[in-house]
């Protein structure tokens, strides 16, 4: 099923007026038992199943998604890749997903659009500038990159940065600069996952969901009830973000997780202004420019839980305000279009990558920000899945660490994109 794409292929099929291509995944009837299923085809999901399929021979899985592939919050966020954390849990974590991330279009075979930009947080008070220089020197023990610079060469780096003058509400002091920081694009991604994990014969069913967690006579969840009826399985393995408390609660299982609305938006095409990422923490601002030429801007999450997916006014106004203090210019951008994604948050603000209490229910959630995540999210969660026992990257990100009151506590997701 797999063909490599190449400058030869491209040139073969133009001849045929690219008639000859297949599709990137199939469509299957779907069986009664898999070995493994998997709810939720967004990024981790996907790259869960592509992970156990190519590292651990697991063939016989069915990823299942309510919607269509790609359509949930691998399709809605601000596709920002880094590695900027704070604790020695999360940084050799993120470190490797960026760094899966770099040779992801050749592993996938397929252009991810991937651009190694660099982030430059933007520090406007001294309380977040020794907080980041905490989080410089944690950094550079696992390899991760953090170096500051002055506010000429924050000027220099991004000409646009008109605002936060020595006059302003908060005048800039000083930036941080990280080079692994990176974008892509997030279909390419979804796609991709989706056309490799297919070729090792995974198979995805769309329009497929789950409404409900089975349980057998000993207690071991042992399927899912569908729209399309139930599903059996050896294991049942969750990707489905902030739904994740939804199908728990099915079974009774409850889990240390709230559900939030995290909006974005983007503005019309323009020329190039900004080549890096842009995060200003004291503002709760942060943003980029795609190859297309929009801005896409983001900022922070509704004050309370929510299943939205839209985008709420006020913190579209706030978001505005703190882009225009900033970039006075951008006031003259028109809107193109907003969205909103739920995401759900474990109390330590770590996502947890473990197996359940309830035997044959697998989880990973609590991915606030995941999409920078997604291939070590994916490469962790296959090895318990086949293996039984977490991954060394992962074994801090147990469930049980909330019994044992041993918290992952990662403010590195909560103040930066």
């Amino acid at each position: 099923m797999n063909q490599k794409y190449s400058l030869a292929a491209l040139v073969g099929r133009a001849i045929t007026g690219h008639r000859s291509w297949k599709p990137l995944w199939r469509c299957h009837p779907l069986s009664e038992k898999y070995q493994t299923i998997i709810v939720g085809a967004g990024g981790h999901g996907l790259a869960t199943a592509y992970y156990l399929a190519k590292n651990h021979g697991v063939r016989n899985i069915a990823v299942l998604e309510r919607g269509w592939l790609g359509g949930g919050n691998v399709g809605r966020n601000t596709i920002t890749i880094r590695s900027n954390y704070l604790r020695d849990e999360s940084i050799p974590f993120y470190v490797e997903s960026v760094k899966l991330y770099e040779g992801l279009s050749r592993d996938l075979n397929l252009n991810l659009m991937h651009s190694k930009r660099g982030m430059i947080d933007i520090v406007q008070t001294w309380p977040r500038l020794r907080e980041l220089r905490r989080k410089q020197l944690a950094m550079d023990l696992h390899g991760s990159t953090y170096v500051q610079i002055g506010v000429d060469e924050i000027r220099r780096r991004i000409p646009a940065l008109a605002g936060g003058g020595p006059g302003s509400r908060l005048p800039i002091l000083a930036g941080m600069v990280h080079s692994d920081a990176a974008v892509n694009r997030h279909d390419a991604v979804a796609w991709g996952y989706a056309r490799a994990a297919d070729a090792l014969g995974v198979q995805i069913h769309q329009h497929t969901e789950v409404m409900r967690l089975l349980r057998n006579e000993s207690g071991k969840v042992c399927g899912v009830e569908t729209n399309r009826g139930k599903i059996m399985a050896d294991a049942v393995c969750l990707a489905v973000s902030g739904h994740t408390t939804t199908l728990t609660d099915t079974i009774g299982h409850g889990l240390p997780l709230r559900t939030f609305n995290l909006s974005a938006f983007v503005s019309e095409p323009v020329k190039p202004l900004v080549d890096v990422i842009v995060n200003c923490p004291d503002l709760g601002l942060y943003l980029s420019q795609t190859d297309k030429g929009e801005l896409v801007i983001g900022g922070a999450p509704d004050p309370g839980q929510s299943f939205r997916r839209g985008i709420k006014q006020k913190v579209f106004e706030d978001t505005v305000c703190a882009m225009l203090e900033l970039f006075p210019a951008f006031s003259r951008l028109k809107l193109l279009r907003q969205w909103g994604g739920h995401l759900d948050m474990a109390h330590d603000a770590s996502p947890i990558i473990s197996s359940a209490k309830i035997p044959g229910l697998f989880i990973s959630a609590g991915w606030w920000g995941g999409y920078k995540a997604i291939p070590a999210g994916g490469l962790t969660f296959a090895h318990l899945i086949a293996t039984g026992s977490p991954h060394p990257l992962a074994e801090s990100l147990v469930l049980d660490r909330f019994d044992r009151l041993n918290f992952v506590l990662e403010t590195g997701t909560t103040i930066s994109v």
